[in-house]
């Protein structure tokens, strides 16, 4: 009996050690960040993992090889899906949205994007559950005059609230986010 429970231990260790060691490994090609805001009655954050462009062409049609084709959903980062954290209610994109914790989702056109929340979160960022889709809003994009290598989330200040702003290669999609 101590035989097996020793080398059921030692399996259980190992596949730990395997996991750790996956996770940290695909971590060090696109890093986790995290993006906050608290001003203005908002408490915002965002936490997600930062693929690089290497020379890839990023946005695009499928047809052209894109890393990242229009009209199809994209996890919004890398690694883990990207958690987005609201302390109040807000109007997001100009939808209310209440307070919690929402997995960040979004479908990549060559006008606008999708911005998807889905009441689930904590999942791997390629288990995306439409079912659980909590929120959707069109917003817009803008065109970055210079090359941004690694994907990134920010926040831009605005005199009534602030835009989160999706940024990666030359483009940049704005989601306004207003107190309420």
């Amino acid at each position: 009996m101590k035989k097996v429970i020793l080398i059921l231990s030692s399996i259980l260790v190992l596949i730990l050690i395997a996991y750790f060691g996956f996770k940290s490994y695909t971590k060090s090609f696109s890093p986790a960040s995290q993006a906050a805001y608290q001003q203005n009655g908002l408490d915002l954050q965002v936490n997600f993992s930062r693929p690089a462009k290497k020379g890839r062409f990023v946005f695009g049609r499928e047809q052209d090889k894109a890393l990242v084709p229009y009209g199809k959903v994209w996890r919004t980062g890398a690694n883990e899906a990207t958690v987005f954290k609201v302390g109040q209610k807000v109007l997001f994109g100009g939808k209310p949205l209440p307070a919690g914790e929402y997995s960040l989702w979004s479908v990549p056109g060559q006008g606008d994007w999708q911005i998807i929340l889905n009441a689930e979160s904590g999942q791997w960022g390629t288990e995306y559950n439409d079912g659980k889709d909590f929120l959707k809003v069109n917003v817009p994009i803008r065109v970055r005059g210079e090359v941004q290598e690694m994907f990134d989330i920010y926040f831009e200040p605005r005199p009534e609230g602030v835009n989160m702003v999706l940024s990666w290669d030359q483009t940049e999609a704005v989601i306004p986010i207003l107190p309420q």
